[in-house]
């Protein structure tokens, strides 16, 4: 059987090794350059490949194409395999047909991959075979090459999602769904949450699909749909049915034969957003059999992913957070929200499409002065200065901490949770980040 791999990422990749490794004939595409790592890896492989262009008759010729999440189902590729009635599968769809572990998949717009990391975490400190997959790292395909694992914890964007069909999650964590990426669902809500809500198609009454109680969006889309799978609600509002909920600083659990209590006060995650993120990783440990010492080992251990509230030093008793991964409103308003100092915020990049009235009361309570870091912060300008004139424009990442620095006062948090995307001075978020924290050591450095 000949299959067509568009893209030659970290998922089509590990897709063409997989895909070979079964007895494939393999084709990989892509449009683009193709990075000296994945080259050196498809010609070790021995696979046939192209870049800077898409030989048609090659792709069509395949009885299955496998897509890279990256392109959308309207491009000219796809459109014509579509038309042929050639399958379009993800990398994911392909993996799951020959993974013999179980699934454990998380989505949502926001704390997909705090939620993810921790999770693997907690297993993988309990002592299980577990691997981690998806949008946070390595291809899933190449973690089921690799074989010996019992768990997949998988973390699952929309685009990924979009494209699977008999894939089931095992155990499937939905977090929350607030407007993102509306330009591939034709800007409408509904169709960006019917793809969130794929986490838990082809479930039965075996499988858990846990979810945010407390997301008006999630709860929109379940009224009107039948979601599959024994839901597991959780939330940090008094509701009936409440499977997980905080008291204190415990996480209590009660559903499906589990009634569990969870001591957090060792986690290093802060912030609400970040007690719905523990509640679905530790709802997930639960149901895989650790015992809540078991998790509480795991949560004193944990540590974030760079670029996620993520504290990069302190100068003169002012502690400087990177959070350049909240490129969108609700998450800086989680990271608002989450910090109990006052806050010099720095914010900025390319704008999309923002509307900040939401940030308003947090800044008003928690901000005392506003550093705009970007090629263009007049939006910013025109919705923060009349509630924090404290606000200052730059786009020199060390000027920038060395601004928020002065405004500082011991005690204070300076904040790099931008809202927007870097790409009008950055690479992207992790180069933002990087940059971040290299100008907090400089200025300490300087002993400024």
């Amino acid at each position: 059987m000949k299959v067509a791999i568009l893209g030659a990422g970290e998922s089509g990749v590990g897709a063409a090794l997989l895909a070979q490794a079964k007895g494939y004939d393999v084709f990989v595409s892509d449009k683009g350059a193709i990075s000296d790592k994945y080259r050196a890896e498809l010609t070790k492989a021995g696979i046939a490949f192209e870049e800077g262009e898409h030989t048609l008759d090659s792709i069509y010729n395949a009885q299955e194409i496998i897509k890279s999440p990256g392109i959308p189902d309207t491009a000219p590729v796809i459109k014509g395999a579509l038309e042929r009635t050639i399958p379009v599968i993800s990398e994911i769809e392909f993996a799951g047909r020959y993974a013999d572990g179980k699934f454990i998949c998380i989505t949502g717009t926001n704390g997909k991959t705090t939620t993810t990391l921790l999770t693997y975490h907690l297993l993988k400190s309990a002592g299980l075979k577990v691997a981690l997959a998806g949008n946070v790292g390595e291809s899933l395909a190449g973690k089921v090459l690799e074989g010996g694992y019992d768990y997949y914890v998988v973390e699952l964007s929309s685009f990924q999602l979009d494209n699977m069909y008999q894939f089931k999650a095992h155990i499937g964590i939905l977090l929350n769904i607030t407007p993102d990426h509306l330009d591939r669902y034709a800007y409408q809500m509904e169709k960006y949450a019917a793809a969130k809500f794929k986490l838990a198609q082809n479930m039965t009454a075996a499988d858990y699909f846990l979810f945010n109680q407390d997301d008006a969006e999630i709860q929109k889309y379940k009224a009107g749909h039948e979601v599959p799978g024994t839901a597991v609600p959780f939330g940090l509002k008094e509701a009936d049915g409440l499977a997980i909920r905080y008291e204190g600083q415990s996480i209590l659990a009660t559903f499906s034969g589990i009634s569990a209590k969870v001591e957090t006060a060792n986690s290093p995650l802060i912030g609400q957003h970040n007690q719905y993120n523990s509640m679905a990783a530790v709802g997930a440990a639960l149901l895989v059999g650790l015992t809540p010492e078991q998790i509480e080992q795991g949560l004193g251990t944990f540590k974030n992913a760079d670029h996620r509230m993520q504290p990069v030093g302190e100068i003169d008793g002012v502690t400087f957070i990177n959070d350049s991964k909240a490129t969108n409103v609700e998450a800086v308003w989680y990271a608002l929200d989450g910090i109990k100092q006052p806050i010099v915020w720095v914010v900025g990049g390319k704008d999309k499409g923002n509307d900040y009235s939401t940030l308003l009361p947090l800044v008003q309570e928690k901000v005392k002065a506003i550093v705009a870091l970007g090629v263009d912060n007049s939006k910013i300008v025109a919705a923060f200065s009349a509630t924090c004139p404290a606000l200052v424009e730059t786009q020199d990442v060390n000027e920038a901490v060395k601004l928020a620095k002065d405004f500082a006062e011991e005690g204070d948090v300076v904040l790099l949770s931008p809202a927007c995307a870097s790409f009008d001075l950055f690479n992207n978020y992790e180069h933002r980040g990087r940059a971040f924290a290299e100008a907090v050591q400089n200025l300490k450095s300087a002993g400024i």
